[in-house]
């Protein structure tokens, strides 16, 4: 009779504690919780921040010339008349540093054929082309 009346109480602290830590209300959950309240509260500070950076953006694209004219350069290659656009290949710009890249060359119109031409006169002055001079 008097173990029953140890296991009775005993019984009634286990089912209690058994709730308490792993219950619905129980510490594991309230932990689980306050973990998923830490990562909802920094993934909030994040997006104001996106907000507050897109909210600026929004007014310099409402005000601000130039950081439409830069956004139209970036994004859609826009150029103004009197600019002069260089392109390089992939290749020039992975080149060696020890290995001298060609020039790059300007983007302009071409002249017109009859400018390209030169003079009968002005080719007959360069010297012979297997670089043998006369001497005097």
């Amino acid at each position: 009779m008097q173990k029953r009346l140890f296991f009775v109480p005993l019984a009634v602290i286990v089912f209690i504690l058994y709730f308490t830590v792993f219950g619905d209300r129980g510490l594991l959950r309230i932990n689980h919780l306050h973990r998923d309240l830490d990562e909802t509260q920094k993934r909030l500070s994040q997006l104001k921040e996106e907000n507050d950076q897109l909210k600026r953006e929004i007014a310099a694209l409402q005000s601000d010339r130039r950081y439409l004219e830069s956004i139209a350069r970036r994004d859609f290659g826009l150029v103004r008349s009197n600019e002069v656009v260089y392109q390089f290949t992939p290749q020039a710009l992975t080149a060696a540093p020890q290995a001298e890249a060609p020039a790059p060359a300007a983007v302009q119109p071409a002249p017109p054929a009859a400018a390209v031409k030169q003079p009968p006169a002005a080719a007959s002055k360069q010297p012979p082309a297997g670089g043998a001079r006369k001497s005097p």
